[in-house]
């Protein structure tokens, strides 16, 4: 039996999000995300996730409940496997209880272990946890050879980097001999450690099956993926050599297009400060954040993917991408802008910074300080004037054929941004530059305006509210309103249905699971009722609440809902008093009668 609490804290670890994306492509749609359900054919999409209760829920077929719910679904898995199954992605060991209360590890996280001496795996098959044992393993040993390399020491002086900075980002050093690694994998020279070595992109083997260390005499930057295990290396040469940054090869465990430099490790500062600054390099990322500036991320020598964009909206409103001035540096932030279009909603912001010719973020905040990048970054161009100062480039907009030209180039782009009034703003803008009216320009763009998801079932929403529907509604949500409601209010509840009992049953669970109770709960309540005969009810219910935000005005609704839920038993009461003569009504009765008649 695996403990309430691990479940408890493995669900406060992961994302349903990035969960359920892994496995079926997510689209934003308004607070949530969309896709076709992967549970019954359908064209349009209906099945919901909501990252901020954290449970899907399809208006198609029914499906409903948290990241393992999904796992057990989507994989055929039982649910020790499943747990484990999400265990094991992030980061974390499951406990399994025992008859004797001991609690005993079924999955094994250690990352000191040498692959090579692990028993437990059949000899032939390597498995992730052999790749990330060996990545780790390497990590070590470079950080170790960076303290006897005084080259590299002193390259890193150079650079402004201190040794506290370097210990907190795990540089380390591959030294310049070709099989270094040797010395820290047993039977280096194996078939098995070469296999492990290779498929993690550690080693290369040649035509001869001769095999030699990847990285050799450079600075090295370990990469985390979001669970904050090491997946690549980004390795600089001291010298002037070429490749100036070698990265790690396309493995099972890193993919360049999907992860971000510092991204583990900066979710925190970009979710404070609500903003995310993109550099291109990892000195960048290192130089900002030892001065202070820690919301930075960096990709990792390739575009700006829609993943990347996709990734760092979940986390923030808004994203900074500061490049180079030169023709490279706005190619790669015209490329950002080109994969982010889809993925804009209105609300969300994108800038563009170009610092000075021959800048960079790393030399900057080292030559300027702090203070003087931050104000750079508060006068970041905004994606709607990027936009066409990039199109406008090298057209005469006051010739017909420049301005048509223009018109021509934006089109396809305008057809691709779903967010309403960005592309009402950007249209108009193209409007004045084009020269052409309204209704001109909306023949010549023939956008499309697609209507974010498909409601299914909303007549049924519609229809009449109970009081006793809002209530559930409120504390599947936010259970910390158990804890304000009178229970007396429901102790002599004379309407008797699925919503009454549903009710009760919930007082019982969040008294046997107090630790629920608390506002900064992000679970699926609905999912713990898996076994009960109000699962469906409950889940039809936790559903209307997915377009709810924090800014949504609970608090009134629940105010508004007991001030009703009084006045319906005041009105009950006062009817089953009145169908008694007055001769009667006791005189304690007729006292209550009055009070009752006043308090409507």
């Amino acid at each position: 039996m695996i403990p309430q609490s691990f479940i408890h804290d493995l669900l406060n670890r992961v994302d349903i999000v990035d969960t359920i994306d892994r496995h079926v492509p997510l689209k934003k749609a308004g607070a949530n995300f969309v896709a076709c359900c992967p549970f019954h054919n359908e064209k349009t999409p209906s099945f919901t996730v909501s990252q901020t209760k954290q449970f899907y829920h399809c208006f198609g077929c029914g499906a409903h409940g948290n990241a393992i719910n999904f796992i057990i679904e989507y994989n055929g898995l039982g649910f020790v496997e499943a747990v484990q199954s999400l265990a094991g992605y992030a980061g974390m060991e499951v406990p399994l209880q025992s008859n004797d209360n001991s609690p005993k590890h079924i999955v094994s996280n250690d990352l000191s272990q040498d692959p090579g001496n692990n028993q437990d795996h059949e000899s032939d098959v390597i498995v992730s946890k052999d790749l990330i044992n060996a990545m780790q393993i390497a990590t070590h040993y470079y950080r170790e050879q960076l303290k006897l390399s005084e080259k590299a020491i002193f390259y890193l002086k150079k650079r402004g980097i201190s040794g506290k900075t370097a210990a907190r980002f795990a540089i380390g050093y591959a030294p310049a001999a070709w099989q270094n690694l040797e010395a820290v994998f047993s039977d280096y020279s194996s078939e098995r450690i070469r296999r492990i070595l290779m498929q993690a992109g550690l080693v290369i083997i040649n035509d001869d099956a001769k095999q030699y260390d990847r990285f050799r005499d450079r600075i090295m930057f370990p990469i985390l993926n979001q669970k904050g295990q090491i997946v690549g290396f980004g390795g600089r040469v001291l010298a002037q050599e070429e490749p100036k940054y070698l990265n790690s090869p396309e493995t099972t465990l890193f993919e360049k297009g999907r992860e971000l430099y510092n991204f583990f490790s900066a979710r925190r500062a970009i979710r404070e400060a609500n903003c995310v600054i993109v550099v291109e390099g990892y000195m960048d990322v290192i130089a900002l954040s030892q001065h202070g500036v820690d919301n930075v991320v960096a990709t990792l020598g390739t575009a700006t993917t829609s993943f990347h964009v996709q990734r760092l909206l979940r986390q923030t409103d808004n994203i900074i991408f500061c490049f180079d001035g030169d023709r490279a540096g706005r190619k790669a932030a015209w490329r950002a802008l080109e994969n982010s279009l889809e993925l804009l909603t209105d609300g969300k912001y994108l800038g563009f910074l170009f610092l000075p010719e021959g800048a960079d973020p790393d030399s900057y905040v080292n030559q300027y300080g702090k203070e003087s990048f931050e104000k750079q970054i508060a006068q970041a161009m905004p994606l709607s004037e990027f936009f066409f100062k990039e199109l406008c480039t090298g057209i005469k907009l006051q010739t017909g054929e420049g301005r048509a030209k223009l018109v021509k180039d934006a089109k396809p782009l305008l057809q691709r941004i779903v967010a309403p009034a960005l592309s009402l703003i950007l249209k108009r803008r193209l409007a004045e530059l084009s020269e052409l009216a309204d209704k001109e320009l909306d023949a010549l763009l023939q956008i499309k305006r697609v209507s974010e998801v498909k409601k299914v079932g909303n007549n049924e929403r519609k229809r009449m509210v109970t009081l006793y529907r809002r209530l559930i509604r409120i504390l599947l949500y936010d259970p910390s309103y158990v804890t304000k409601l009178d229970r007396d209010l429901f102790v002599k509840l004379h309407e008797k249905n699925e919503e009454t009992a549903a009710l009760e049953a919930l007082f019982v669970f969040f008294d046997a699971h107090p630790h629920l109770i608390e506002k900064s709960s992000v679970f699926s309540i609905a999912s713990y009722f898996q076994d009960s005969p109000y699962k469906t009810l409950l889940e039809s219910i936790e559903c209307e609440t997915m377009e709810w935000n924090h800014s949504t005005a609970i608090e009134s609704e629940f105010s508004d809902t007991l001030k009703k839920l009084r006045l319906m038993q005041y009105k009950e009461r006062i009817t089953e008093l009145q169908s008694k003569s007055l001769n009667m009504l006791s005189d304690e009765e007729k006292m209550e009668l009055q009070q009752l008649v006043k308090q409507q």
